[in-house]
């Protein structure tokens, strides 16, 4: 297994900026991200250290020459927008974008983009899934033939009141990766595994692992704290971050020394990378760069770079 990041903490840095921090934490791949040059509607959105409108073959040579001058891989091109909102017009403008990071991973030869389903937040699983297949089977078509895999997050984009009642995200639970593969069965879709998600659910988040290893593409390590006493307080039926919180690695309610056994156990090779979105490390861009290290110390005692490499 190879250590990364997912870039868009690093929301200050252009591309080249962000593969040297990555190679001076000794990490070896990261999840690029590619939103559109636009206003950010959300945190950790918006942010785009590859722009993928008028990507040429010389300006992609130049993007894998220095990752790879630096011994950094790109793990995947990663846009995580609301394909099912409700807004028709906002639809419309992620399927553009999206297939145009379908054409750029095809190009880099990376061959994988990382992203949600999407979801109406106001509407049934059922209503969404009808709603999935009619607006997912031209993408993943469209994947298929360029030979692009997509690895889609397990969040449910529930976190405040602005994704209240549902989240803006159906691929959630188990259950519904069974619904979505049974109508999805190309092997271009499958997970980028996420286990912080269920933690907070109180789902299993070793468990489905080993029942869906031959659909993870990509994995996520980021941490959550769920605080009993608020919980208590809140109950399940409140705005999930009255209860809780995202934090580093190590410093939440994941077990990661059985994380990565798992991982182990199913034969994952491929590549897991750190996001973080810790407010805890967020006073300044030095804190967010520290937290990376800090990030990095703790998982390499699971993930050697000897073994990652």
């Amino acid at each position: 297994m190879k250590l990364g990041l997912v870039s868009s903490i690093l929301d200050q840095s252009d591309y080249q900026e962000v593969i040297n921090i990555l190679a001076e934490q000794g990490l070896e791949c990261v999840e690029l991200a590619c939103w559109p040059n636009e206003q950010a509607t959300r945190r950790y959105s918006g942010v785009s250290h590859l722009d993928v409108d008028g990507l040429t073959s010389k300006k992609a040579q130049d993007v894998l020459d220095y990752a790879a001058k630096k011994g950094v891989e790109i793990s995947a091109l990663a846009y995580y927008p609301n394909f099912l909102e409700s807004n028709l017009k906002k639809r419309s403008k992620c399927a553009i974008h999206f297939l145009k990071v379908i054409d750029a991973s095809a190009l880099l030869g990376i061959n994988l983009v990382t992203t949600f389903i999407g979801r109406d937040q106001y509407k049934t699983v059922d209503e969404n899934l009808d709603l999935m297949e009619g607006i997912w089977t031209p993408i993943l078509r469209h994947a298929e033939n360029k030979g692009v895999k997509i690895a889609i997050e397990n969040c449910p984009m529930l976190f405040t009141k602005d994704e209240w009642p549902a989240g803006q995200n159906i691929m959630t639970t188990p259950a519904i990766w069974r619904k979505v593969f049974e109508r999805f069965p190309s092997p271009n879709l499958g997970l980028n595994y996420d286990p912080s998600h269920f933690v907070w659910q109180q789902i299993d988040y070793i468990k489905p692992l080993y029942e869906f290893k031959d659909r993870i593409f990509h994995v996520h390590y980021k941490d959550i704290k769920v605080f009993p006493e608020k919980l208590a307080d809140s109950g399940v039926m409140a705005y999930p971050l009255e209860f809780m919180s995202p934090k580093l690695p190590g410093l939440g309610d994941v077990d990661w020394a059985a994380y990565v056994k798992a991982l182990k156990d199913i034969g994952y090779s491929g590549y897991t990378c750190i996001e973080i979105e810790d407010k805890d490390f967020e006073a300044n861009y030095e804190e967010i760069q520290k937290s990376i290290e800090l990030s990095v110390q703790y998982l390499r005692q699971l993930v050697p770079q000897s073994i990652a490499s």
